[in-house]
């Protein structure tokens, strides 16, 4: 499975490369496809037929269903991962024994992005198999386990790019948000990209957004990464990283906690010009950070941080002391919208909400 494969399941719609005509000639019998489907459950034969059938998954459109029906497919599948685990620590993956499982790999990816298969895949926690893999960054970074951890991340990627409920679900139980997290901050660039882009499908979604503010530590962790990230991009720019990262951001901007908090620890160099000349040709990223600081400029009660200093030199004394108090005693929504505006003007330009802090 090659890293243009490995995107493929985070960009727009996954294309084979190879033109429509060349397809056409490469179409494979059914009894071809069955046969090395049942030479998977044979020690022997399984190499070949992973090989072979990895470079059909996707010019047979039903190989996702012909795999999950075939009995004793999956399970050599599995087979295959569980057996290279004895080697992740100590670290002695070769490149053969790595190629061999990112066959295997690659017609999970094919099982996990196909409708008919997709339930009954997390329904397995099939995806579970797949995270030592993603615990390998400190273990070793060579090409083999770099191999492994970004063709397991294509798999998790192609799940998330269905934009399904249950999938987020599902993935909000594991480990993910933290390896994903690990990855992000210690991978290669190309393992950084679809980690982050894991990361902002989780964020997009209004449970996963929810389930990250919850509480300060989850997105102090995230903001943290997310902020290691903007500060290594300064040095050595990528425009398709750096797109994943703004996006995280003005998704966390969308929750009133996260944004108060963002407010005080948005890397200056995305307030500055330091990649203008990495985003003169991305109109959609420059859009999303130029809202994401105007996300920020915003006071919690809507004024910008102009009006909302104004306000401070001019309210009248009489909104701050108790001269209204019996005028307003049984008018408990106003009351209350008095007490926001005195909330709101005690708050300092970037600072932090208590819930926040």
């Amino acid at each position: 499975m090659s890293s243009t494969q490995t995107l493929s399941a985070i960009g727009g719609n996954a294309s084979s490369g190879v033109p429509t005509g060349v397809q056409s000639s490469q179409a494979v019998d059914h009894e071809k496809i069955y046969q090395w489907i049942i030479e998977l459950s044979n020690g022997e034969t399984r190499e070949n037929a992973l090989l072979e059938l990895s470079k059909k998954r996707e010019v047979v459109p039903d190989l996702a269903t012909m795999l999950w029906h075939s009995f004793g497919a999956i399970a050599a599948l599995l087979q295959e991962i569980i057996t290279v685990y004895p080697t992740i620590n100590p670290p002695t993956l070769t490149a053969h024994q790595s190629n061999r499982v990112c066959n295997a790999l690659a017609l999970l990816q094919c099982v996990a992005s196909h409708q008919e298969t997709r339930t009954a895949f997390l329904s397995a926690n099939i995806p579970l198999f797949l995270y030592p893999f993603l615990h390998t960054t400190s273990s070793s970074k060579t090409r083999p386990f770099e191999y492994l951890r970004l063709t397991s991340l294509g798999v998790i990627g192609a799940l998330v790019k269905t934009d399904e409920q249950q999938v987020i679900n599902f993935l909000l139980t594991t480990e993910i948000i933290p390896l994903c997290l690990r990855i992000m901050e210690s991978g290669s660039e190309l393992s950084k990209t679809v980690a982050t882009f894991i990361l902002q499908k989780i964020l997009l979604d209004e449970t996963g957004l929810s389930y990250i503010c919850q509480t300060y530590d989850r997105f102090s962790h995230v903001a943290m990464i997310l902020g290691k990230m903007v500060l290594s991009l300064a040095k050595e720019q990528s425009a398709r990283l750096l797109k994943h990262v703004i996006r995280c951001y003005l998704r966390l901007s969308d929750n009133p906690r996260a944004r108060e908090a963002l407010r005080q620890c948005l890397p200056d160099q995305l307030k500055d010009n330091t990649f203008a000349n990495c985003l003169k040709d991305d109109k959609s990223t420059r859009n999303w950070l130029q809202q994401l600081i105007k996300n920020l400029d915003q006071s919690p009660g809507g004024l910008d941080s102009q009006a909302q200093e104004a306000l401070r030199q001019c309210l009248p004394d009489q909104l701050k002391d108790n001269t209204f108090a019996n005028c307003l005693k049984d008018d408990k929504s106003t009351r209350n919208w008095l007490q926001q505006l005195i909330k709101n003007l005690d708050q300092s330009p970037g600072g932090l909400d208590s819930q926040a802090q």
